[in-house]
């Protein structure tokens, strides 16, 4: 409005002069930043976008660093940030790293982020290359099942804990998610052929089979489940040393909001369902609060805590006793304690222990599911 209200006027003084002078200096400067800016994403925010950004150059530029990133087996590492820009040398070594011999995993949200966003920018680009390296991914995940429906944390699997079938971290369900999607034709990924969705849709019932049978009953009463189980006899597993085999208050909700998912589900996924929920009704903390604060003597001069709070949310524990269902709070030594304050600072601030894990689960998410099952 400055702008126009100089040009306008009869009587433009020197300080106008200057600047009127200095407005394209200022328009060119600040656009050059906004470009910049948009190039500024992370890997996550690119994940989330609107769907058009898909066919942008930011997102292309990202979608190469993702093929770069996959390995010949056709699936990724975990824990790499995709959206970073990569010079010719960065180039290069990926090019020398594609074997998979670092490892190729579905923990910590790999391999079935990577495919989602392929499918974004194939739906938008209609470019083959992102189109083929997502069917890849899908024959990769598919290979990585075991017979028993379970998935493993890496694949070709790794011998240890990593041999696991995993839910830590939404590791299975990501992949079920994901091939659900798959199977029944969701957009974006309803270019995938027909034997690869009948596939899917045959590796999700083996899932779902596996899943009810590790539901851990105690005296014949269905709880919920472990983070981790056995492979073979499907019990309850022990991953790293701060994660021994128990009940898992932050795992268990992604399965449970998976079977909710079920069209037309059965009396055994209903009667899953209502146990585990049950169960989170009885195991629910209440007038406690998880809150960080100020540590002066401890590394980076915090640390959380738990405190009395009767207005605070409910929480769960990620770890609960198999047997008694009590909170298990265990460091690095392997060894349970009652309280959070017991372990050691490193693991109170690099592991959440206590959380509002199902809060929105049980508030929300279940009558609605009982909702639909009396339409």
């Amino acid at each position: 409005m400055r702008l126009f209200q100089i040009i306008a006027s009869e009587k433009i003084n020197c300080q106008n002069v200057l600047v009127f002078a200095f407005i394209p200096l200022f328009i060119l400067i600040s656009g050059k930043t906004n470009a910049q800016n948009s190039e500024q994403i992370s890997w996550e925010e690119a994940q989330r976008q609107e769907k058009q950004w898909y066919a942008s150059q930011n997102a292309k530029r990202i979608a190469d660093n993702v093929l770069l990133y996959q390995n010949n087996n056709g699936g990724w590492l975990k824990n790499i940030d995709m959206a970073k820009r990569l010079d010719s040398q960065d180039k290069a070594s990926l090019e020398e790293k594609k074997s998979g011999k670092f490892g190729t995993t579905i923990d910590n949200d790999a391999t079935h982020t990577q495919m989602r966003y392929l499918a974004k920018v194939y739906d938008e680009t209609g470019d083959k290359k992102y189109g083929d390296a997502f069917l890849k991914g899908v024959d990769f995940l598919l290979a990585a099942q075991y017979e028993n429906g379970g998935w493993p944390q890496f694949y070709p699997v790794r011998e240890g804990y990593y041999e696991h079938i995993t839910f830590n971290d939404g590791a299975m369900m990501g992949v079920m998610n994901l091939l659900r999607d798959i199977a029944f034709q969701k957009e974006p990924y309803d270019f995938v052929d027909i034997e690869r969705r009948q596939n899917a849709k045959e590796a999700i019932d083996k899932g779902l089979e596996v899943i009810l049978k590790m539901q851990v009953r105690i005296d014949g009463k269905g709880t919920v489940w472990c983070a981790q189980h056995h492979r073979e006899d499907l019990s309850p597993a022990k991953a790293r040393d701060y994660e021994l085999p128990s009940l898992s208050g932050g795992e268990s909700v992604g399965i449970i909001k998976y079977l909710m998912e079920i069209q037309n589900p059965s009396d055994e996924v209903k009667m899953a369902i209502r146990e585990s929920i049950n169960w989170f009704k009885e195991h629910k903390i209440t007038g406690k609060k998880v809150v960080f604060v100020d540590a002066p003597n401890l590394p980076g001069g915090r640390d959380r805590v738990v405190v009395n709070d009767p207005n605070g949310d409910p929480l769960w524990a990620r770890f609960n006793e198999i047997g008694t269902g009590r909170p298990m709070f265990v460091g690095r030594d392997g060894i349970v304690k009652d309280e959070l304050n017991e372990i050691e600072h490193e693991r109170r601030m690099g592991y959440s222990y206590l959380k509002n894990y199902a809060q929105g689960l049980l508030e929300t998410d279940y009558p609605a599911w009982e909702g639909r099952l009396i339409k």
